[in-house]
């Protein structure tokens, strides 16, 4: 198991510390005064999500997709597969393929709500900028890189970040100035230490575009059985170097990988289509309703019905809220 935490920010001098630590409150006003009730909330920039909590949260399962997500106050813990990954305002987390992840607000109330933001990217914007950038002639032979990462919070990053969340205020400056911000701080992110590990996910032909296809082939096809052997022809791979590479990007087989979509889905037709688990079961490609039920208990630590019971009642606890 693997914990990335907050790293220490003694390498930034005294002013950078303070300009960070301004900067970072600045956000938090903005995000407490555009977030008025606890939940994930849209705006009017397209990709740009805020989110606010008053109190500690149960874990949320969920497929990530490919975000720049930042804490402006509070904390956050996301696990992949056995990896753990703990942030909080002092760092930002990038998750760079459609990912299987459970996150856990940890750090919040009512006097200091946990404030954070995501901002949502397509990986071809990443490609097309790279491209742009000539990255692909830079970047190291290394392996596929998890694709999940997290990194420090500069001032070069948080200054894209207040003058896209600023827009908010004047959207009619929305449509032009949005995409150009947005450009910027993927600029940002590839320029920074790890955005070798961003712009490998876009490159054609590298071993991580690769998984790409095949993450995307999974999560089209879940309820199908999977060969192995079928998925590696279909991504041109050998099965060997898909099992390889598929768990250095995402910490887990093909198998596992498809398990989770399976259980994260049939979840959701529970709750949202008022279905039983023995309907959900079937209809996510489980054959076998003990497997089925056996699965999603040890995946979610309880059996279905008492999951799902649980999770209504939560919702009704929050009036509706998402």
């Amino acid at each position: 198991m693997f914990t990335s935490t907050p790293r220490s920010l003694h390498g930034e001098r005294p002013v950078e510390q303070l300009q960070t630590t301004v900067m970072r409150a600045e956000l938090a006003a903005l995000i407490d005064r555009m977030t008025v009730v606890d939940g994930a909330h849209q705006t009017a920039i397209p990709r740009l999500l805020l989110a606010r909590a008053s109190q500690m949260q149960h874990p949320v399962h969920a497929i990530h997709e490919p975000a720049f997500c930042v804490l402006a106050q509070g904390s956050k813990r996301v696990l992949l597969g056995e990896d753990v990954y703990i942030y909080d305002s002092s760092q930002y987390l990038v998750v760079a393929q459609n990912l299987p992840v459970s996150g856990q607000v940890v750090d919040a109330s009512p006097e200091a709500p946990y404030l954070g933001l995501r901002l949502s990217f397509d990986v071809k914007d990443i490609a097309a900028l790279g491209l742009d950038l000539q990255l692909d002639a830079a970047l190291p032979n290394r392996r596929s890189p998890r694709g999940i990462f997290t990194g420090d919070l500069s001032t070069t990053l948080l200054d894209p970040l207040l003058r896209l969340t600023r827009l908010l205020d004047t959207p009619e400056d929305v449509p032009a100035l949005a995409p150009l911000i947005t450009r910027e701080i993927l600029y940002r992110l590839l320029k920074a230490p790890d955005g070798w590990r961003l712009a490998q996910m876009a490159m054609v032909d590298s071993h991580s575009q690769r998984i790409a296809q095949a993450i995307s082939v999974l999560s089209q096809r879940f309820q199908q059985a999977l060969r192995v052997e079928d998925l590696a022809d279909e991504v041109h791979m050998s099965v060997s170097s898909l099992h390889q590479h598929f768990k250095a990007v995402t910490a887990m087989s093909p198998l596992q990988f498809q398990k989770q979509l399976r259980l994260q889905e049939s979840r959701r037709i529970m709750i949202s289509e008022n279905v039983d688990a023995a309907t959900a079961g079937h209809r996510v490609g489980y054959e076998s309703q003990s497997q089925f039920n056996r699965e999603y208990s040890r995946f979610f630590g309880s059996p279905p019905a008492r999951d799902v019971k649980r999770l209504r009642e939560l919702q009704l606890g929050r009036g509706g809220q998402t």
